[in-house]
């Protein structure tokens, strides 16, 4: 039977798991309201948007397609659409590289200095799928990607790269590093199995997560760094306050010998640490604007 076309749109935003752009669009987008003091130009803004979630999709399809025969063997994963046979593999290469054509236009439309770091970027996001044959690392490349795309946002109005940036971009390596250090502890026998790498396939879960507890603590400070350096105002450190609040809960959630609220821990909270601080950084600069502290 002939998949339908609403069915098909599902799948294909089911492969690229379009849900979690939720982590990486917010943090760039604090970039570009930084980097402007206040709310950015609408043109960069739609700019940033197009190349974010294109470099996004790219990255995702190609992982997919890369871990298909992995995800095939993983009980966990099995029932995904490429393995399962409900997206064809031409289907997922023509998304991965319209994405990756999005996200070349959208970074050609912005300052020169993007023009001139894309294709460093197009390696990380490409290098990403496949670190896990390689090294336990992979969760530091896939910060690296998130990092830089919270820089990038920065770069995009400014078209510089200043300490605050990088600052921001550091912040954002060790949440995203940290929470996908979690993920992966789902997945320890069967990487162990695969012989993939992960920081809990190498460390076992315990040192995992104390792993990323460590990174989680670094994305604080480096919260906080922020906001002194940019001179923030109340809102801001409410967001960073209710970030703490979530990364706490986040690894009280998860232990070695429970892992059956990863997904909560991953998904739900993460977002709400993206959302939090976006929102806390926009109404931080809204109330700068009427005079107010």
């Amino acid at each position: 039977m002939a998949v339908q076309p609403t069915n098909k749109a599902r799948e294909l935003l089911e492969l690229i798991k379009f849900e979690h752009t939720v982590f990486a669009m917010p943090f760039a987008l604090i970039g570009a309201w930084m980097a402007a003091g206040g709310w950015p130009p609408m043109d960069r803004l739609f700019w940033v948007v197009l190349a974010i979630a294109g470099g996004r999709t790219y990255a995702m399809a190609l992982n997919r397609i890369l871990d298909r025969v992995f995800d095939a063997r993983n009980p966990r994963t099995a029932q995904r659409a490429l393995p399962a046979g409900r997206i064809k593999l031409a289907e997922a290469w023509a998304l991965g590289l319209g994405g990756l054509a999005v996200f070349i236009l959208g970074t050609l439309q912005l300052p020169p200095l993007c023009m001139r770091l894309w294709p460093l970027a197009f390696l990380v996001l490409t290098v990403y799928s496949l670190m896990k044959r390689i090294s336990w690392a992979c969760h530091l490349v896939l910060g690296l990607a998130l990092g830089a795309a919270a820089a990038g946002g920065w770069v995009a109005v400014s078209g510089t790269l200043p300490v605050p940036a990088m600052i921001l971009g550091l912040t954002v390596f060790t949440w995203a590093a940290g929470f996908d250090i979690i993920y992966a502890c789902q997945d320890v026998d069967i990487d162990r199995a695969e012989g993939l790498h992960s920081i809990p396939a190498r460390l076992g879960l315990r040192g995992g997560l104390r792993v990323s507890s460590f990174l989680h603590v670094l994305t604080v400070a480096g919260l906080v760094a922020l906001g002194v350096q940019m001179g923030m105002g109340v809102a801001y450190w409410v967001g960073v306050a209710t970030v703490l609040g979530c990364l706490v809960h986040e690894h009280r959630l998860v232990s070695a010998d429970d892992l059956s609220r990863v997904d909560a821990a991953f998904f739900t909270l993460n977002g709400c640490v993206s959302l939090a601080m976006f929102t806390a950084t926009v109404l931080d600069y809204a109330l700068s604007a009427v005079n107010l502290p």
